[in-house]
């Protein structure tokens, strides 16, 4: 297949290298560390077995997953079904 000048799987590739930088940079956002024994909202105890999962723990559950949910209600919005977006 005649690919110009870019080499056999150069696509592919590029695409590897691009997961791996994404990867990596998620991996370098990551928290380090023991975490925390209780929780930073709520004070309730934060279960040895959860800090030794999730490195850096500073939530309890019922809290993270509370944060979870409001980081993600604002980046929920469908654009593609604004007129707006369309004019763009």
């Amino acid at each position: 297949m005649a690919t110009g000048w870019a080499g056999d799987g150069a696509v592919h590739e590029q695409i590897d290298a691009t997961v791996e930088d994404a990867v990596r940079r998620a991996r370098s956002r990551m928290r380090q560390g023991p975490g925390r024994a209780a929780c930073e909202e709520c004070d309730a105890p934060i279960p040895p077995a959860r800090r030794e999962a999730v490195p850096g723990v500073r939530l309890c559950v019922r809290c993270q997953d509370a944060e979870d949910r409001d980081a993600t209600g604002a980046g929920a919005y469908n654009r593609r079904g604004s007129k707006d977006s369309q004019l763009r």
